[in-house]
């Protein structure tokens, strides 16, 4: 599988912790892991039992060795027979040769007279009269250049209030990974901090600053007394299973998720029955006639659960005003409601699932977003070629439109509570506003404005929270556009600020920046990241000019094209052949 970022999510510069914490595996974690999972980690647990016996384990394999073959030792020890000087060579005097060679060597040498006591004579370093051995290298007076690991790691993996967090899901050599980027605004400066692995191809990330009511990373933090857990520093990932893992950005060197959302011992036992009905329609279908109905025979339908999803997790949204809820969109053509302060390992079939479950589509559910300026409604976007806004306290009273494609993602305004944009697989972009929708979404509902965006599939599209009438789209077209829309009169008019080929491959995924007004990241079918600081266009500052100045932004002037991005290893090895 090639190397692709999926998507992205940007952490507001001062909400990081300064100084990480290392992840740190004991029993107490490995039953933390083990309800999470709803699944006894035995593996884990040998591995830490090994640890603590030290060298035991030897030990028992010397003593199970002895006692399974001791006994046949000894009742054949008569049957041995000592070969060892029978075969060698003699000379005439009936002595071995390898024993007369090696006397020969001793004389030769006077290996024979090495130990006998002679006159001492002087040595080198006859003045020191013997080494101490110091168990710590501060204990010992003759090093004085003495170094603090642990301070000088602290120091590597520190993080400043003037930097800004990136978590990209990355997929790299069929390896699905979480790849934490740290970049600094002022130098142009980014790096990989730390990263995280996935089970699964990772689909969409959401960010979060709510700690779940199972999170451990909280209380490490409280221990080392880094501060309260009110608030935190989460990122939230769906993949192609169907739990949501949700992973501490303050946590370097994790291996387990601070929670899981979902049942994975009930999906689990869902993907056995799924295989093992797959396999028995193998063996009845055998015969020439029974391939055929097969080949016509569609794949069952996965059932829905009201408590957790039953297919890939494709959208998430956090609710910034209700802390505690997350919405998912899933394959299994439901959107579900989690309520993270509660008890996610409880025990019951209906514990520890999502607290709401809504099917307002026929198809799988592409996208979903809360609505910033009214909290309790959000908007979803389907393969089924509708889009639908509703009140989660009543979803039934839904309306929505038919499109012309499958939805890529959704927005809503943050400029206006009543309108939302949506972004087509067809390469437009349509903008809405909610209260002119139908109930029924097969009757025609008009848009605000059409915009044909891309020569394909418009994957990526996000509205900048700094500046009015603002947007940024990325299409499989590889190329990533800023958008002005201007509204005099009751008339939108919308013009293309700037394009731009980021050598991302095919866009899946671009984001304004929550700190810099112009500064967008951006990933693709590459698998880099790219930042693009479009100030640095001079046609785009002008163009936005009265906007920024109505914002009260002020753009930095900077050098360069504008871009910054982490060099790939292909890359590196390309300039290091141009070079020679």
């Amino acid at each position: 599988m090639a190397t692709l970022v999926s998507a992205l999510a940007w952490v507001k510069r001062g909400v990081a912790a300064e100084h990480p914490i290392k992840y740190e595996i004991d029993e107490k974690e490995v039953a933390r892991v083990s309800e999470l999972a709803r699944e006894e980690l035995e593996g884990l647990r040998g591995e830490l039992d090994d640890d603590d016996d030290g060298d035991g384990g030897e030990d028992d394999r010397e003593d199970n060795g002895r006692g399974g073959g001791g006994m046949a030792e000894e009742d054949h020890e008569e049957d041995w027979e000592d070969t060892s000087t029978s075969s060698r060579e003699k000379d005439p005097n009936g002595m071995d040769v390898d024993a007369q060679e090696e006397k020969d060597e001793m004389a030769k040498y006077k290996l024979d007279e090495y130990d006998q006591v002679g006159p001492q004579k002087s040595r080198l370093f006859s003045n020191i009269k013997g080494l101490t051995y110091y168990k710590e290298d501060e204990e010992d007076p003759y090093i004085t250049l003495k170094e603090d690991d642990e301070e000088e790691e602290q120091e590597q993996l520190q993080i400043y209030g003037t930097d800004n967090l990136i978590v990209i899901a990355k997929t790299e050599d069929e390896i699905p990974q979480l790849e934490v980027y740290v970049y600094d605004e002022k130098s142009e400066n980014i790096y990989v901090h730390h990263d995280f692995l996935l089970p699964s191809l990772p689909l969409c990330l959401e960010w979060l600053d709510f700690p779940p009511a199972s999170s451990s990373s909280s209380s490490r933090r409280r221990q080392q007394g880094q501060g309260p857990s009110s608030t935190g520093n989460f990122i939230a990932v769906g993949t192609f299973e169907p739990e949501i893992e949700i992973w501490s950005l303050d946590t370097v060197d994790g291996l387990f998720p601070d929670a899981i959302l979902g049942r994975p011992d009930k999906t689990k036992q869902l993907l056995q029955q799924q295989q093992q009905q797959e396999e028995e329609d193998m063996e009845n279908g055998s015969s020439s006639k029974k391939k055929k109905k097969k080949k016509k025979k569609k794949q069952a339908k996965k059932e829905v659960n009201p408590n957790y999803h039953v297919d890939a997790v494709l959208a998430l949204s956090w609710n910034r005003s209700y802390r505690n809820l997350l919405a998912s969109a899933s394959a299994d053509t439901t959107v579900k409601l989690w309520d993270l302060s509660r008890d996610l390992t409880a025990s019951g079939d209906e514990s520890g699932g999502a607290i709401r479950s809504f099917q307002v589509h026929r198809d799988k559910v592409q996208a979903i977003q809360w609505n910033i300026m009214d909290p309790s409604v959000l908007l979803t976007g389907s393969y089924d070629r509708t889009v639908k806004t509703f009140d989660s306290r009543a979803p039934d009273g839904s309306v929505g439109a038919m499109l012309g494609a499958d939805v890529e993602a959704v927005r809503w305004d943050p400029w206006d509570p009543h309108c939302f944009f949506v972004s087509l697989e067809n390469g437009y972009v349509l903008n809405f506003d909610a209260r002119t929708l139908s109930s029924d979404p097969a009757r025609s509902s008009s848009t605000r404005f059409t915009l044909f965006a891309h020569d394909g599939a418009v994957s990526a599209l996000d509205v900048n929270p700094h500046i009015p009438g603002c947007l940024v789209t990325g299409g499989t077209d590889k190329l990533v556009k800023i958008w002005n829309v201007n509204e005099t009169g009751g008339k939108r008019d919308v013009s293309l600020v700037t394009s731009r080929d980021l050598d991302v491959g095919k866009v899946f995924t671009a984001a304004w920046s929550p700190d810099d007004a112009l500064t967008i990241a951006a990933g693709g079918s590459k698998g880099k990241l790219q930042i693009w600081d479009v100030g640095a266009n001079a046609g785009a500052r002008k163009t936005l000019a009265t906007k920024l100045k109505n914002a009260s932004v002020a753009l930095r002037e900077k050098t360069g094209d504008g871009v910054v991005g982490v060099a790939s290893d292909d890359e590196d090895d390309e300039e290091e052949e141009e070079d020679v």
